[in-house]
């Protein structure tokens, strides 16, 4: 039986999600391995039908953000640029949205592409074209840092060589989206935080998200470990949070880099669950960062392996229900409309 829906007005903007459809190439797909491979099986497809069919499940979700994920990019062109194609499917995901026509959720109120940063000041062209191609919506870009040295960690998502972040090239890179008034998402594992902890502190003007908390590691190498490694990862974090222009997103902990007990379960895990595996995480972030530099997001649909959307939002809550009015607030809509230059009232 579903859950009963934990504070149904509560303005929630979810400031991260993806969309794509691998139904054409899943006959290419190899059974599943890791557990990030079962994400493919079970949504080989997540497009605004599904997305809205989550969204208007229970929860207030004023408005989204659209991350990257390697999705509809050009099938021709320089290949920096075909990301750009990524920019110009979700907008026109975010107009349909806008017409009123499938609801008042403004999908993709904002859009977070990729570029890549290696390519120096070169990167610069790429960025315009994003802008573009994005309009008003293009608020930033992820390049996906994460690393480790133990394959099984990251499986199929093992793209990055060690210290991508501290490449100069990636620097003069980065230092583009200063110029453009553009944002920073950052995805990499837990042991890898102190790479952002420069970054950061290289580039105080520039806003940084740090991207799932983190993502504390219990997979491959590190499985059983959560629990030791859980006081280097909370250091990382407060020293994190020391550069004001550093923030957080508190989710993600779904996913099977983590590990956790509810990840492919059977029964699925409850609301009570979640909350009680993620909540260490997600209150060591909100008192290192505090409220206003802090978002609750999905993560949908990669977090459903753990979890249907309600749940999930459900989970979040009862991890805040000790929050003040206000708090709630900033931490469900307020950070996040700021921080992506949203411009929403709740």
């Amino acid at each position: 039986m579903p859950e009963a829906i934990i504070e149904p007005d509560l303005p929630i903007i979810d400031p991260h999600h993806h969309l794509w459809d691998r139904r054409p190439v899943m006959h290419l797909i190899p059974p599943p391995v890791h557990g990030f491979d079962h994400i493919s099986y079970r949504k080989g497809h997540y497009l605004l039908d599904q997305l809205l069919e989550d969204t208007g499940s229970g929860h207030n979700i004023v408005a989204t953000v659209y991350l990257e994920c390697r999705s509809m990019y050009r099938a021709d062109g320089p290949n920096e640029m075909k990301p750009v194609g990524e920019t110009e499917f979700v907008n026109g995901v975010a107009a349909m949205a806008a017409s009123g026509l499938y609801g008042k959720t403004l999908a993709c109120a904002g859009i977070v592409s990729t570029a890549e940063l290696l390519l120096g000041a070169e990167v610069g062209r790429v960025l315009d074209a994003h802008a573009a191609a994005g309009g008003a919506r293009f608020k930033g870009i992820r390049r996906s840092t994460s690393y480790d040295a133990d394959p099984d960690v990251l499986g199929p998502l093992n793209r990055n060589p060690a210290g991508v972040l501290m490449e100069p090239k990636f620097r003069e890179g980065f230092a583009e989206l200063g110029k453009r008034g553009l944002s920073f998402d950052a995805w990499m594992l837990e042991p890898q935080l102190p790479e952002l902890i420069d970054l950061a502190r290289q580039f105080p003007d520039t806003p940084i998200v740090l991207d799932h908390v983190g993502t504390p590691l219990g997979a491959g190498s590190y499985k059983g470990k959560l629990p030791e490694r859980f006081g280097v990862w909370r250091e990382n974090i407060r020293e994190l949070a020391k550069s004001p222009n550093a923030h957080v997103k508190l989710g993600g902990l779904a996913m099977p880099f983590c590990n956790f007990p509810s990840m492919l379960s059977e029964p699925r895990a409850s609301s009570e669950q979640l909350a009680k595996e993620w909540g260490p995480y997600v209150e060591t972030c909100i008192e290192a960062f505090g409220p206003k530099r802090a978002m609750f997001e999905s993560n949908f649909p990669v977090d459903e392996v753990s979890c249907d959307y309600p749940t999930l939002w459900n989970a979040l809550k009862l991890i805040a229900k000790g929050a003040t009015a206000d708090e709630k607030h900033e931490l469900f809509f307020g950070t996040a409309n700021r921080f992506y230059r949203l411009g929403l009232s709740a």
